[in-house]
């Protein structure tokens, strides 16, 4: 027995780690992260609103100076890079919303399969293979 164990390892290690390569956690800030691997990207979904206000701060009412507060910030060394981390950001909600996602936290293995409720992978998996498996 411990041979066959030991022959199908690697094999079964390759398969979690493929079975994990299309695998996306998507939540917000409000919902805790069960550690997982750190290859598997997490969205954050508030991401692009909480970097804007990061960002922009609360603008004043006055429309002239809510424009030179904007002005100042997108003239900014600092703009360049944030710039692109908000690209990033409003990039993974776009994903989001073309798979169609209905709630959050979800798991997305392979853009096509969504367990929402968690964002725990493990947890995620085992509900996928459950539900599998039932349905076959």
């Amino acid at each position: 027995m411990k041979r066959l164990i030991g022959c199908c390892l690697p094999a079964l290690l390759c398969l979690s780690a493929s079975a994990l390569a299309g695998t996306v956690i998507y939540t917000d800030s409000a919902h805790r992260i069960t550690p997982s691997s750190p290859d598997i990207p997490v969205v954050y979904l508030d991401a692009p609103e909480r970097m804007q206000t990061d960002m922009f701060g609360i603008l004043p009412s006055s429309a002239p100076m809510a424009e030179k507060q904007a002005r100042d910030v997108l003239n900014s060394p600092a703009f360049n890079a944030q710039q692109q981390q908000l690209a990033s950001a409003y990039q993974g909600l776009m994903k989001a919303w073309s798979l169609g996602l209905a709630k959050y936290p979800a798991v997305v293995f392979d853009d096509k399969w969504v367990v929402y409720g968690t964002t725990d992978v493990n947890v995620a998996t085992q509900q996928l293979a459950d539900w599998r498996s039932a349905n076959q």
